[in-house]
């Protein structure tokens, strides 16, 4: 996984910069520090602090463990400043496979297959939409070898969203928990999203940002986005990264933290 370096007059101010690079957690990162900051004369700020930081890398898996995961992979289907498009409707669910059950008093920081993951994810999600005496399909969709998301559909599913995505994150982190708790994995990345509202959301993001950003390069002057979550400044970061004359920081503190778009 490659490295991203970033800048700071602090070495936190630095690491808050490489998560906003990265879109993850710090719990998710992997950091090495390149360069301590120096003060000059009288307090002055002489030289800002280096890191650099990766997602935390996993473990490889066995060929054998891999091949098996490709014969058996599944195959998928704030407010924004325009209407996302609708969405398309999935797939049927796949029939999920009985996870393991994990032994007792397993240590809590081991390797498990991605996919007894998702099929943990699956069933606790199935449950929570019948707590809350919905109808709706979960389906697990592999992203790459190291991640997958779980993709809840269904009819009447805002609840689950909230406003500007907040109850749709507090989703994501319990069943990222119940996984943990339930299974002792430490390795891999569950996404959960639903009614299709992140892809949408992000689509919807990336022309506000295009927009922001041609009126920052004719104009010449910067200008603050909202605060926003790690995942959407890597958005603004990314989509601002392909486009010429204008570049991106991040400012302030969680959860008031922002990006500025500026001229180059």
């Amino acid at each position: 996984m490659e490295w991203v370096e970033t800048t700071g007059r602090t070495i936190e101010e630095a690491k808050e910069a490489a998560l906003d690079r990265l879109g993850i957690d710090e719990t998710d990162a992997e950091f090495e520090i390149l360069e301590e900051p120096r003060l000059g004369l009288f307090g002055r700020l002489r030289s800002e602090a280096r890191v650099r930081a990766r997602v935390r890398p996993n473990r490889p898996r066995p060929k054998d463990e891999r091949r098996d995961r490709r014969r058996r992979g599944s195959k998928g289907g704030s407010p924004a400043p325009e209407r996302p498009p609708a969405a398309e409707p999935a797939p049927p669910t796949p029939t999920p496979r009985q996870p393991p059950a994990p032994p007792q008093g397993a240590e809590m920081d081991r390797d498990v297959p991605l996919r007894d993951q998702a099929d943990v994810a699956q069933e606790f999600l199935t449950g929570l939409l019948g707590s809350f005496d919905t109808e709706g399909r979960v389906e697990v969709r592999e992203v790459d070898e190291d991640t997958v998301e779980l993709l809840v559909d269904g009819p009447e599913l805002r609840l689950l969203i909230g406003p500007g995505g907040a109850t749709l994150g507090a989703v994501q982190e319990v069943t990222r928990r119940v996984v943990q708790h339930r299974t002792g994995a430490r390795n891999g990345r569950l996404l959960v999203d639903v009614s299709g509202y992140r892809s949408k959301r992000k689509a919807a993001l990336e022309r506000f940002v295009q927009s922001v950003a041609a009126d920052v390069r004719s104009s010449g002057v910067a200008k603050a986005l909202e605060p926003m979550s790690a995942a959407d400044r890597k958005v603004v970061h990314d989509t601002v990264n392909q486009l010429e004359g204008v570049s991106t920081t991040s400012e302030g503190e969680e959860p008031r933290r922002r990006v500025v778009i500026s001229p180059a």
